[in-house]
């Protein structure tokens, strides 16, 4: 075992780090030898690790963890989800892992391709990022050991090839899967990304989730849907890539910010430094550079950082200098350098619009797992009279919540007779009024 002394480290870098390093002062981590990481490099073993026909994910050296595949499309359980949030916070608190748990969701979701209507070869977030197919993509590719996993936050506009892998993540995760098995796993990426965002000092996002998985490896999104950090036209390419999914300048440069948090290693990626100021103490295994000083902390410090450029020891990207280069995009970078509420309000909607893109939810409308923060349908009589005998699937779900609402479920009567309660009351009232008429 490696320990490494995180205490001083965290307490620069985290906004609750002091926390933190009064509960636990060092941090172990496993080490893995060269022939671990040749076993996770070598295809045929790496292939005992997924099944081509279950939802396979790997586990560790010598094991894996299997869904079956079922044809019937189930929503994640709300309680579940509750509950995988705060082992997730707990995770993100001891192993300081927020660049690669937000780079994981925005890698699941970012394939989508808005001109292909159909699920799920529309890509998105769907859970596909979880099969071997899809993880030996050049964006998500990488046999670097677990202890380095406080990666780059290659995400967004900003995904570099032979960066370390994803792999590493779901092994993070992949306990909480198997401890919430009601929970999907395009949720728990997505899940995953969000509290990442919020535990390291940034904005609440309003997510939704009931996404379904995809079943098999044959549904995975083709490579090459990711971009590059290098293209030969930064801007250019920017906006080939998410004007495909969807998202305009805004929601790109807004997006963007995410690289607040996070480093980029030179012999993983053949970006940044091996070491400066900011990185050599960690947390986490030492090393890399930077895109900003506190590289664990949300905030807008990434666009005053790529505006000043007085800091050699910060990284810029030829895809972060575009962004106060382009005219389209620098309107929104000069903003945010100098408002982050602002920041914060268009990144918050951004990210939520990203997880969502190409999920296919069950219920339709997606629910929520925030108190009070349920947007419930709203009813349009035009919408459901269509003249057809049989209700919309939309308004049967709409249905079925107001009944649980009143106590109800599929299994369990209502507690009272609400329904007879109500013809009581209308009848009375009717009487009353009659007699006032009189």
């Amino acid at each position: 075992m490696a320990s490494l002394n995180l205490s001083s480290a965290a307490t620069r870098i985290l906004p609750s780090a002091t926390a933190v390093a009064t509960t636990t002062s060092k941090l172990s981590f496993s080490t893995y030898s060269s022939d671990s990481v040749k076993f996770l490099g070598s295809s045929p073993l790496v292939s005992r690790l997924f099944l081509s026909k279950k939802s396979g994910v790997w586990k560790g050296r010598s094991s894996y963890s299997t869904v079956s595949v079922t044809p019937k499309c189930v929503a994640s359980d709300p309680e579940q989800l509750k509950k995988a949030r705060e082992e997730i916070k707990e995770l993100l608190r001891t192993k300081y892992c927020h660049p690669i748990m937000v780079r994981l969701g925005w890698h699941d979701a970012g394939t989508y391709n808005k001109n292909i209507e159909e699920w799920p070869q529309r890509g998105g977030a769907n859970g596909s990022l979880r099969f071997e197919i899809e993880l030996k993509h050049a964006a998500n590719a990488g046999t670097f050991p677990l202890c380095n996993f406080i990666l780059p936050i290659l995400v967004s506009c900003f995904l570099i090839r032979w960066n370390a892998g994803l792999v590493n993540a779901l092994k993070l995760l992949q306990p909480i899967k198997d401890k919430y098995s009601g929970v999907t796993y395009a949720d728990l990426f997505q899940l995953a990304s969000a509290t990442a965002i919020e535990e390291a000092g940034g904005p609440k996002i309003p997510m939704k989730y009931g996404r379904v998985d995809v079943d098999v490896p044959d549904q995975c999104p083709e490579e090459g849907r990711l971009p590059d950090a290098g293209p030969p036209s930064p801007a250019a390419h920017l906006r080939d890539v998410f004007y495909r999914m969807g998202l305009n300048d805004e929601e790109i440069v807004a997006l963007s910010g995410a690289h607040t948090l996070g480093r980029s290693r030179p012999e993983r990626s053949g970006w940044g430094k091996p070491e400066t100021k900011y990185t050599k103490d960690g947390p986490g295994n030492p090393g890399g550079q930077s895109w900003t000083v506190q590289w664990l902390k949300f905030d807008n410090s990434y666009f005053k950082d790529i505006k000043e450029r007085r800091d050699e020891d910060l990284l810029v990207l030829p895809t972060d200098a575009a962004l106060f280069e382009d005219p389209g995009f620098k309107e929104y970078a000069e903003k945010y350098a100098v408002d982050q509420e602002a920041f914060f309000k268009d990144y918050a909607e951004a990210h939520a619009k990203l997880s969502n893109l190409g999920a296919k939810f069950d219920p339709p409308e997606g629910f929520s797992i925030d108190e009070g923060s349920s947007q419930p349908e709203k009813f349009v009589a035009a919408k459901y009279s269509t003249g057809k005998r049989e209700l919309s699937e939309a308004m049967k779900q709409k249905i079925r919540a107001e009944y649980e609402g009143l106590g109800g479920s599929p299994d369990r009567p209502l507690p009272t007779n609400y329904f007879l309660n109500i013809m009581i009351v209308v009848a009375v009232l009717a009487i009353l009024s009659s007699l006032i008429v009189n």
